[in-house]
């Protein structure tokens, strides 16, 4: 098995490299931390606009029996069917 050596500038600049790869780490979960961040956001608020979608679909469909129909048009079947 070969070993290979290290030039002596190779080990002067490792330090320098060290801190290169820990501030990208750094930003890396830093970034990684605002993405769930932002994920947990969008998440609360779909659930929101699903909630109001569904309580306006509610209110649509009994404003449509209210007025005489007699099942509301998003439970009837298209007219293809």
């Amino acid at each position: 098995m070969t070993q290979k050596t290290q030039s002596p500038e190779a080990a002067i600049d490792l330090p320098a490299r060290i801190e290169k790869l820990e501030e990208a780490l750094a930003h890396a979960l830093r970034l990684g931390e605002d993405l769930s961040a932002e994920v947990a956001r969008q998440e609360a608020e779909i659930t929101r606009l699903a909630r109001r979608v569904h309580l306006l679909m509610e209110r649509a469909a009994e404003a449509e029996m209210n007025a005489g129909g007699t099942v509301p048009l998003a439970d009837q079947r298209p007219p293809h069917w």
